[in-house]
């Protein structure tokens, strides 16, 4: 099952890959198994994807999320806030993890080969069990390029790389947590239109909080780029959806958002609707596939969907979540 989940191209091998996940965890992964009980879902009775009900993501802070038996490889915890639960997701087959990251990203964006990455990630690098870090690591070692790495605080040494790399010709990916990447701008202003910047993580507590179109503007001016990439993933999920900007997110073949009406969560919203976004990643075929975030969205009729913030008195979580 778990290479047919990469393979997925159709509408109907998507749509048949969920149902067999859904009846295979809700009969092996405890949690989910109770929470359908609790809310007098029979599985038998799903017969649609539409019809699947999606697991609230605070139970990955307080229960271990598994289907089956399988010790975890990886453990991956949230960010979160001074005093505040962190979610954790045990990951039991590591190489899933890898293949969904690295099919998606060069699905976007190409080979890692091909490509400076570039790395600004300080809230993330400071500490333990971060999924992003994991999957950057990633991706700098599969660069090769000599330069590939990470920069932390050390602004003008990123500056000299960038200066260098735009000068070689050379295709750069720059990934950084969104203050991190305000604070830079504010010191060096580069001119580099070819530059792929993609922010991730929002402000981290650091700065106050703005709307992604003044974030946007301010580092489109402070690169001279066109537009500002974004990477969405967070904790509990194995998988990302990427924008190439406009804050437009894409998921790869093998993830989809839905959009949940705010008032009735076990109905759906139309398509340009704003509500609450529900993700199934099929990534997730050892945890849970099917999740309720707390994150507000809305959903276009191209199968884009945008992020507009958070429930209020949600966590301030990392997983690029800028009020909208």
């Amino acid at each position: 099952m778990n290479k047919e989940i990469f393979s997925i191209r159709t509408r109907q091998a998507f749509d048949d890959a969920c149902m067999r996940i859904f009846h295979h965890q809700a009969r092996h992964c405890a949690v989910y198994r109770k929470y359908l009980s609790f809310i007098r879902i029979d599985p038998a009775t799903i017969q649609q994807p539409e019809d699947i009900p999606f697991l609230p993501i605070d139970f990955f802070k307080n229960h271990r999320i598994v289907t089956g038996l399988a010790q975890p490889q990886l453990v991956f915890t949230s960010s979160g806030t001074t005093g505040s639960v962190q979610s954790r997701h045990d990951v039991a087959d590591a190489a899933i993890y890898e293949h969904s990251f690295r099919t998606a990203f060069e699905q976007f964006y190409g080979a890692p080969a091909n490509m400076a990455i570039l790395a600004l990630l300080p809230a993330y690098s400071e500490r333990e069990g971060s999924s992003l870090i994991y999957m950057v690591d990633d991706l700098i070692r599969q660069s090769g390029h000599p330069l590939s790495g990470y920069f932390l605080y050390n602004h003008d040494d990123l500056h000299k790389a960038l200066l260098h790399l735009k000068t070689a010709g050379t295709k750069t990916l720059l990934i950084g947590v969104t203050y991190a990447l305000l604070d830079f701008v504010e010191e060096h202003a580069v001119d580099f239109p070819q530059l792929i910047v993609m922010e991730t993580g929002g402000m981290k507590g650091r700065r106050r909080e703005m709307i992604r179109e003044e974030v946007h503007e301010r580092l489109r001016g402070g690169f001279n780029v066109a537009d500002i990439h974004s990477e969405y993933g967070m904790t509990e999920l194995l998988s990302q959806a990427y924008s190439a900007g406009g804050g437009r997110f894409r998921c790869p073949p093998w993830m989809e958002i839905h959009i949940r009406d705010i008032n009735d969560p076990f109905s759906l919203s139309p398509i340009g609707r704003t509500g609450a976004i529900n993700i199934i990643d099929l990534a997730n075929i050892h945890s849970c596939a099917f999740i309720a975030t707390q994150d507000l969205g809305k959903k276009h009729a191209d199968g884009s969907f945008e992020v507009l913030g958070r429930f209020d008195q949600s966590d301030i979580r990392g997983c690029n979540l800028l009020v909208q």
